[in-house]
């Protein structure tokens, strides 16, 4: 190509902005009457193309904004000028640093030249496409430079945009489109803050330069509002990146992992602004939503409208985790709710975060829902031992008042009165889930409880009426959890017990000239210290659980009684395919002075599957186990298979009186049978049929999940 000393191209820096669409050549006037020399042509065709970039700023890398409560930005917004992310115009001039218009182009002095492009494009819709519209320009030479036009000092840097071409190579003809698609995609490599299109004339022809201004070498990190963000996260997130060119991508994959770290614990945080100083230091800001106060507004249970609340505000502020002045973690309210929850008194509790004015801060609001307090009820059930023998026996009838937030203290009184044909109890316990001035969740429990239960578990009477145990106890327990899942009980209990006849008459000696009793007189009196840990998963039938049960008798007085009892039970479940195996484990000892009745009596419905209750053995050891496979059956009904064995480990006679080899109790047997189980509102209904060791069968029907 001929050298054509009267033209001569310069550059402008024009910011690019990336979220409108690439302009067509339909965007530009007609160049049909262009300047007369083919590379005056040329020159004025590159001229409206480069026009098209002007006004359009580089956003791409920074994401969209969203809100944050609607006031915390999800932008990155940087807070002094930096070079623009991207830039290309070319400007036609004339030697004497004219430029040289369009002839067929009347300028519109009140408006911008993107302006009159687009006014004018308004203006030829509907017509006809020109040929020059579709021209393409010839490039002999495509060249990568820095913003001054020399070589790149890092050949790395120029690779990366090299590659980072698809359509503009030498020898190519090029379109508007595909150049502004090259620049866009040198900016997308993440390494360069502009990139500037320059077109050279030549004696070979136009070559292209694209002249870019690398980032900046990564040298430090300075982090603001980090407050529970770990500081090992962001050192190990820019770690790689140390003493290399910043790559903007790479920065804003650092950024999302950021704002994923706190979006996976639930907290309000997030990047919301980033600044490369000079020396290559990098600004961060990250904001935090600190919980500026917490405030709880009672709901009417019809209406939904703010009314006045029996439960005192404190009362359900102490329950919650979230405190003032910490980040606000949805995860975390959410289990502030399940907390109120269980408090038992509430019906229904939301958390509402609200924005605290332009601070990034939220306010809480807690809206509750209150049940009723309590009242009087009364039905039927029947007892923990199930039914075994006989179609009535075990049925009980019921009677109880229950007040579940006394003095709107969350406080709880339960009076209860429960009888069948044999069994009766009374119970009155007054319950402080959480002592006030507490910090460890400690709850309080005063109970008073008079009972009669069958002495047949230990001590049948064959053909000479029935036993009936009586117990007396009153006392005071304290529980608290100590781990997650972990609770502890510790508690002083009196108890008196002692045996009466059919008629109601003490007794101190059974059938068999046993004694019932430690002391020799109608009544045994103890003092027990307990104590008592329970792990639970979460609380279904198949999930696992562990609880350690000890209790010491303390002798105040001569005549009470001196020993020591421990229990152990354990449950693991597992999960087959459509079927799920439930494993469990129970096993005890006492030493020292006790009443026989309170022997471990070994065989029944939550013990020994197809024996009668205590038919097995009873004794001062024990230990039982048991296998069960159940599976789904239809709708609410499920199957079972189970096998179950206990033990007295030979400890019968070390009884007072052994009573079970008075009663020629094997000590130990097994039993294995099917059942089905049935939810229901009372809980799983459980009938089955169980073969003991001995080839007899029985039926079991018991209530809720077995002990």
């Amino acid at each position: 190509m001929p050298c054509n000393d009267g033209v001569r191209f310069t550059s402008s820096p024009i910011k690019i902005r990336s979220l409108s669409p690439p302009p067509s050549l339909l965007d530009f006037p007609s160049t049909s009457r262009g300047p007369t020399s083919p590379l005056a042509g040329t020159a004025h065709l590159l001229a409206q193309f480069i026009e098209s970039f002007k006004h359009r700023e580089r956003e791409h890398w920074l994401g969209p904004k969203s809100p944050l409560l609607s006031s915390l930005s999800l932008s990155l917004a940087r807070t002094r000028k930096l070079p623009p992310l991207c830039s290309a115009s070319l400007s036609l001039s004339q030697p004497d640093g004219t430029a040289q218009p369009d002839p067929g182009y009347k300028e519109n002095p009140a408006s911008s030249p993107v302006e009159s492009v687009q006014s004018e494009f308004e203006a030829r819709k509907g017509q006809s496409v020109s040929r020059h519209d579709e021209e393409r320009v010839l490039i002999s030479e495509v060249l990568v430079r820095n913003k001054d036009g020399e070589e790149l000092e890092r050949k790395d840097l120029e690779m990366e945009a090299l590659q980072a071409l698809k359509a503009c190579r030498p020898n190519s003809a090029l379109t508007v489109r595909e150049v502004q698609e090259d620049v866009h995609r040198i900016i997308d490599s993440g390494y360069f803050c502009s990139c500037m299109p320059v077109a050279v004339d030549t004696r070979d022809g136009i070559r292209l330069v694209f002249q870019v201004e690398p980032n900046q070498e990564f040298h430090g990190l300075v982090c603001e509002g980090a407050n529970v963000l770990p500081s090992k996260f962001l050192e190990d997130a820019f770690r790689d990146g140390y003493g290399k060119v910043v790559n903007i991508r790479r920065l804003d994959e650092v950024i999302n992992s950021i704002n994923g770290w706190y979006m996976e614990r639930g907290l309000f945080g997030l990047v919301s602004d980033v600044e490369i100083l000079s020396g290559g230091n990098l600004k961060m800001h990250i904001s935090e939503a600190e919980v500026n106060n917490i405030s709880i507004r009672f709901l009417d249970r019809k209406t939904g409208e703010p009314t006045s609340g029996k439960t005192k505000a404190e009362t359900i502020l102490r329950q919650l985790t979230t405190k003032k002045g910490q980040v606000y973690s949805m995860l975390q309210g959410k289990r502030d709710v399940e907390t109120v929850l269980t408090m038992g008194i509430m019906e229904d509790v939301s958390i509402i975060p609200q924005p605290v004015g332009d601070t990034g801060n939220v306010d809480l609001v807690m809206n509750v829902v209150e049940r009723k307090s309590g009242g009087f009820s009364a039905g039927g059930g029947i007892s923990s031992d199930g039914i075994t023998s006989g179609p009535l026996r075990g049925l009980i009838g019921s009677f109880a008042y229950s007040h579940r937030n006394v003095f709107g203290r969350n406080q709880k009184l339960n009076i209860s009165l429960e009888r069948g044909q044999i069994d009766s109890i009374f119970r009155a316990n007054y319950t402080d889930p959480w002592i006030e001035g507490d910090d460890k969740r400690t709850s309080r429990t005063i109970m008073v409880q008079n009972s009669r239960t069958p002495g047949s578990h230990v001590h049948d009477q064959p053909n000479s009426g029935s036993l009936t145990i009586g117990r007396f106890t009153a006392g005071v327990e304290f529980s608290r959890p100590i781990r997650p899942k972990w609770s502890s009980t510790a508690g002083l209990i009196f108890l008196r017990s002692g045996a009466r006849d059919d008629k109601g008459t003490p007794v101190i000696k059974d059938f068999f000239n046993s004694p019932l009793t430690a002391s020799g007189n109608t009544q045994d009196d103890s003092l027990l210290a307990k104590l008592e840990m329970v792990y639970t998963g979460s609380g279904d039938r198949g999930s696992s659980m562990f609880a350690f049960n000890m209790e010491q008798g303390i002798p105040v007085l001569p005549e009470w009684l001196f020993f020591n009892r421990v229990n152990a039970r354990a449950r693991k479940g597992i999960e087959i395919g459509p079927a799920q195996i439930v494993l469990s484990l129970s096993g005890g000892h006492v030493v020292g002075n006790f009443s026989p009745h309170e022997a471990f009596a070994i065989g029944g419905t939550n013990s020994v599957r197809g024996y009668e209750e205590g038919a097995v053995g009873s004794g001062r050891s024990h230990v039982v186990g048991s296998g069960e496979v159940s599976f789904h059956m239809l709708g609410p009904v499920d199957g079972a298979l189970f096998a179950d064995y206990g033990s007295d480990l030979g400890s019968g006679p070390t009884v007072p009186g052994d009573p079970a080899g008075a009663r020629v109790k094997p000590g130990s047997g097994y039993g294995y049978g099917f059942g089905i189980r049935v939810d229901s509102p009372l809980g799983p209904l459980r009938l089955e049929y169980a073969f003991n060791d001995r080839k007899a069968g029985r039926f079991h029907f018991g209530v809720g999940h077995r002990n």
